[in-house]
Parts: C-alpha cells; structure tokens; sequence
C-alpha cells in the first residue's frame, strides 16, 4: 500500500531533523508523507514569508531543502507531490537510481520498499542506495512477512524479508528502535550519529 506503518513516522522524521539535510532523494514516495514530513519540519521557518499583517506561501525558489522523489506507480500521484516535491522521478526504483549521480543526496530515504524486492534485487537496490547517499540512507523494512499482492500495481507485491543481519551485512548497521519494523541506517564514514 502505498503508506507505512504509523509507528514508524516519529522515529523517522525524527532521524529526518535530527540530520538537518540539504537535500533528500524519497525512495517509493507512495502519497508522499515523508516528503510533507520533511518539507514542513525542515522549512519550518522558510515557509511562510511574513509581512506585517500579512503571511504568504514562500516560493519554492525560496525554499533551503531540495527533496526529490521516486515513485514506481504514477497512480498515486497527488497535489501533495506537486507542493512538496522539488523533482518526481517516475519509473522503476533501480532503473531510476542508476541515472543519479553518486553522493548526489545528503540523505536518502527507502520506507517500506525493500520488501518489494526479491533478495539479489534488493541487495542491489541497497547498493544504488548506499551510492547515491552523501551522507546517509535510511531503509525501513517491515520484520515480518507479510504476505501482499496488488493485482493493479505489482510492484506493490511483497517478495522478501530481510532480518537486521542482512542489513547489517550490507552496511546498515544503525538500528532506529521500533517494533514493526527494522529502521536501519547506512551512514558515510565521517558523518556520524544525527
């Protein structure tokens, strides 16, 4: 489906804040919660321009943070993405991601993606994310399996699951605490715990 587990908002929008990037590239964007998320808690104070009595929307122009996003299923689209959003990227996550240019985001988020893959494809899609991190990704992962198929959106289809070893294998080694879900992080030697 295209949100995540309610569980899981706080503890990553908080890492979000907490590693105050420049720019972030939002994985499976879905209806674009942790792009909003991000928008409003990072521009807090840049997005509104007031003038005496008078408030208005800053334009993007004016906005610190550059937040991109990458979604399989055009169908999910929503004027969310339209205001929040910098750049969509609609296509397949690993065809996307090989065109971005290494160490091209500060942070890079996967929520509730990884689980789409089957293994040789997600070790892969964990690479292109490590990749294009510059400082770091973050994947969020149910800890279970839950079986799910989507007859009008396959790529919403659930092909693995992933144990906080395999992650750590491959270089997701900081665990956020949750119970649902693995919230792992991948960070850049020299940038350290947000």
């Amino acid at each position: 489906m295209p949100f995540s587990q309610s569980s899981q908002l706080s503890t990553i929008v908080g890492f979000i804040e907490q590693a105050n990037p420049a720019s972030i590239l939002d994985v499976g964007t879905g209806m674009g919660q942790y792009g909003f998320l991000a928008r409003n808690n990072l521009e807090n104070v840049n997005l509104f321009v007031v003038d005496g009595a008078n408030a208005s929307q800053r334009p993007k122009a004016g906005w610190r943070v550059r937040i991109d996003g990458i979604e399989g299923y055009a169908g999910y689209l929503t004027p969310v993405h339209d205001y929040v959003y910098n750049r969509m990227l609609i296509g397949d996550a690993l065809s996307v991601l090989s065109g971005i240019a290494d160490n091209a985001y500060d942070l890079v988020l996967a929520v509730d993606i990884l689980e789409h893959f089957d293994k040789p494809e997600g070790l892969r899609f964990l690479a292109e994310l490590r990749r294009v991190a510059g400082e770091a990704a973050l994947v969020s992962t149910p800890k279970a399996f839950h079986s799910q198929e989507i007859e009008a959106n396959p790529f919403e289809n659930h092909r693995s699951c992933w144990s906080q070893a395999e992650l750590a294998a491959e270089g997701f080694a900081d665990v956020l605490q949750n119970n649902e879900s693995w919230i792992a992080v991948c960070r850049r030697p020299g940038h350290g715990a947000a």
